[in-house]
């Protein structure tokens, strides 16, 4: 996750924030089949974001598996017991809106964007095929091939995403963020409908559901809509799944792509803690500050001396996002230039984190990260759908949408010395993956399938 905000939102942050705070805040209602239901409203424009977020990723498959959750996805559009293939976004291209889906690791989402009239024609659609789904096995046929199609092209013919592949397949041992969220290849090519049926009848229920409604739209008008539409669907006894703890790291691991690539890579991923309490972790709102020092804005301090002034690599960057399910890494990365090898650049990378940790981060550079940090937070409620991303978000991690304004406030807090505290205790050897890419000529590179030419 990188923070970078123009010059201008930064200014006017501080000011802003106050603004943010005082905002209406979101209702939340929860209905007799146990669906919870958040509205925000926001009435500065006739439109809403419509969302329903499954409590179900990639990180709840099981070996033999991996991918169900991302292809049940492209079944969802596939037709129900009243509509045909392709019939759902056809009725919202037609309502003058937009939709899609996506998956992740630890939850499943769908969403609308359309005109505030039409709120009730997409509620009707979306609780239709939570309920009433039909998988075919000729439709599943078909669209088994294009998510091994979308696999090859996205990861395996990409040398960056091979990168990541590896080095979290390495990083966790037993973990399922292990896996990837499309899936391994010999999983696709095994799969079949019934699997998708199963995923479908144990985790797709109101009750394993949150609904996040924002625009223009009065809460107890959507509160209503909710329960004529989602409220008569029946609640499902969920799936108990056990837990699956990564079990300490003990020293650096070390790995290496062979791929085409124009330059080598490097990652290095540590092993750093998940926000669970908003108010106790205050490690955790450290580290989102450090990584901001570190590559928050163009002239932060990677950028600043690895690339600009000493002009030892092509890009470097850092990144921490705290928030998931499961245990998250801080990473440090880049593409070093001519006369550079990556095991240089590693230890150019981890000597920008040793140098905050021995001598700190001033007053000032604190104070001017912050306000591009918090800029960056602010000015992503000014999208109605990135207000019902960020609401999704938290509600499915375990977190609470009444936490969004306290982390603002927590990041405000960070002191100089919780900084240079947590650059001190969380960069060392035991927790650190190293994954480098060594590029291979371009020409053994394969050109995408006509298919997914854009």
């Amino acid at each position: 996750m990188k923070f970078r905000v123009a010059t201008m939102l930064s200014a006017w942050a501080l000011v802003l924030l106050p603004l943010a705070v005082q905002a209406e805040p979101a209702q939340e209602f929860v209905l007799q089949n146990g669906m919870k239901v958040v509205v925000k409203e926001d009435r500065r424009a006739p439109t809403v974001a419509h969302m329903v977020w499954y409590k179900v990723g990639s990180m709840d498959e099981t070996n033999g598996t991996t991918g169900v959750a991302h292809v049940l996805e492209h079944m969802m559009f596939k037709g129900t017991k009243t509509l045909k293939p392709g019939e759902f976004s056809q009725r919202v291209a037609a309502l003058g809106g937009r939709e899609n889906a996506f998956t992740s690791k630890d939850y499943t989402a769908y969403y609308q964007q359309i005109e505030k009239s039409k709120l009730e024609k997409v509620m009707a659609l979306e609780a239709d095929r939570m309920a009433n789904l039909v998988l075919d096995k000729e439709e599943f046929a078909k669209e088994i091939r294009v998510v091994m199609e979308e696999r090859r092209w996205r990861t395996d013919d990409q040398a960056i995403p091979r990168v990541y592949e590896a080095m979290n397949a390495s990083a966790f041992f037993a973990h399922p963020y292990r896996h990837p969220i499309v899936g391994w290849m010999s999983d696709l090519q095994s799969m079949t409908v019934d699997d998708a049926k199963a995923w479908y009848q144990h985790w797709y229920a109101p009750n394993n559901a949150t609904l996040v409604v924002t625009g223009d739209v009065d809460a107890k008008a959507v509160h209503a809509l909710a329960e004529k539409y989602y409220g008569r669907l029946a609640r499902k006894t969920l799936q108990v799944t056990r837990p699956q703890t990564e079990p300490p790291q003990t020293g650096i691991r070390r790995l290496t792509v062979h791929a085409p690539a124009e330059n080598p890579y490097v990652v290095l991923a540590f092993k750093a803690p998940t926000l669970r309490n908003v108010e106790r972790d205050d490690d955790v709102h450290a580290l989102d500050v450090l990584a901001a020092v570190l590559d928050g804005y163009d002239n932060a301090r990677l950028n600043a001396k690895l690339v600009r002034t000493d002009k030892l690599a092509n890009s470097v960057g850092a990144g921490y996002s705290s928030i998931a399910r499961g245990p998250v890494l801080f990473l440090l990365d880049g593409s070093p230039s001519r006369g550079t090898t990556t095991e240089q650049l590693e230890g150019l990378l981890r000597a920008e984190v040793e140098r905050i940790a021995k001598e700190g981060v001033s007053e000032e550079e604190l104070k001017r990260v912050k306000t591009q940090l918090i800029a960056g937070q602010i000015y992503k409620r000014d999208s109605i759908f990135g207000q019902a991303m960020e609401i999704g978000v938290m509600e499915t991690t375990g977190l609470s949408h009444r936490d969004i304004d306290r982390i603002i406030d927590k990041l405000r807090a960070v002191t100089a010395q919780q900084v240079q505290s947590v650059a001190q205790r969380y960069f060392k050897d035991e927790s650190l993956t190293v994954a480098t890419l060594v590029p291979l000529p371009l020409s053994e590179k394969k050109p995408p399938p006509a298919s997914l030419r854009h």
